[in-house]
């Protein structure tokens, strides 16, 4: 399912995502910089930004953990495999959100790529003949708890959470 085009722009959607999480520790990945990161480093002094370039995570900064990766003009530089490797890398093992800007058009990607990553389609954005997709993932909110994962559904509900194996 794709998302419908959206009536803002890219970068008030990222700054809404900055203003949302409100990170201390960002990775950037591909563009060096852009309008809403700036205002929100202005804004708040004391994020710590770490820029890599498209390709794959400098070892210093693979070795990190990040409140949020943001992915701007990274993955229509990178063949497809090794944008896969990276995005599950980092979700992984760097960072717990990510939010990836991708123009697909550009690159050889599909929902369904994304998708497979656990990320969701959040915001589409149009100017002229290109569009921009806006994915986000936050481990918080990537699996909602069953409802069969309580005591009533225990084969013994007087157990339930007491005791791990």
């Amino acid at each position: 399912m794709t998302a419908g085009i959206s009536a803002r722009t890219p970068q008030q959607a990222l700054a809404a995502l900055l203003d949302l999480h409100a990170p201390k520790r960002l990775l950037l990945l591909g563009a060096s910089h852009f309008p809403a990161l700036d205002a929100f480093k202005t804004a708040h002094p004391d994020v710590h930004v770490s820029v890599a370039q498209p390709g794959p995570l400098p070892a210093d900064l693979a070795a990190q953990r990040f409140d949020l990766a943001l992915v701007v003009d990274c993955l229509e530089h990178l063949p497809k495999p090794q944008g896969l490797r990276l995005l599950g890398g980092i979700r992984n093992l760097n960072a717990s959100r990510i939010a990836v800007l991708v123009d697909m058009d550009a690159c050889a990607w599909k929902d369904t790529d994304f998708f497979s990553l656990a990320l969701q389609a959040g915001e589409r954005f149009q100017r002229d003949e290109q569009v921009l997709t806006l994915f986000t993932y936050d481990l918080l909110d990537y699996k909602q708890v069953p409802d069969w994962l309580n005591a009533r559904f225990w084969a013994n509900p007087e157990n339930f959470g007491k005791y791990w194996w």
